[in-house]
């Protein structure tokens, strides 16, 4: 079984920053990609930055220049560096990893529980 357990969500000021981890265990021989996506009330949850393993990124526009997505595939930790945090970035921040490899016939996608981050004005 594989395990997501996510961690650095708070409550911020605006302008402030928080570092999210996500560390996933398990039975694990590799992960394909990892991401990172939010959900704020009342909305869908929304694909906010993913890189895959060889370290090509992706980010949603709204966080190009402010948020920064890394990991490291020995430890399959992925991280998230949020800067210049705003109001609108307050949300529950959920962790994925996509293509997880635990045999060599079996992958799947596994979720995080999820870390509120909440940015005040």
């Amino acid at each position: 079984q594989v395990q997501l357990v996510e961690s650095g969500g708070g409550l911020v000021q605006a302008g402030g920053s928080l570092r999210l981890s996500c560390a996933a265990s398990g039975n694990i021989i590799s992960i394909s990609v990892m991401g990172w996506y939010r959900q704020a009330p009342g909305k869908q949850r929304e694909l906010v930055a993913d890189i895959t393993s060889g370290g090509s990124t992706s980010y949603k526009d709204a966080v190009k220049g402010r948020f920064t997505i890394s990991r490291d595939n020995a430890k399959n930790t992925v991280y998230l560096q949020m800067d210049s945090l705003k109001p609108e970035d307050t949300a529950v921040y959920y962790c994925e990893a996509r293509g997880v490899a635990t045999s060599f016939h079996s992958r799947g996608d596994y979720w995080g529980q999820g870390t509120q981050v909440t940015v005040s004005s």
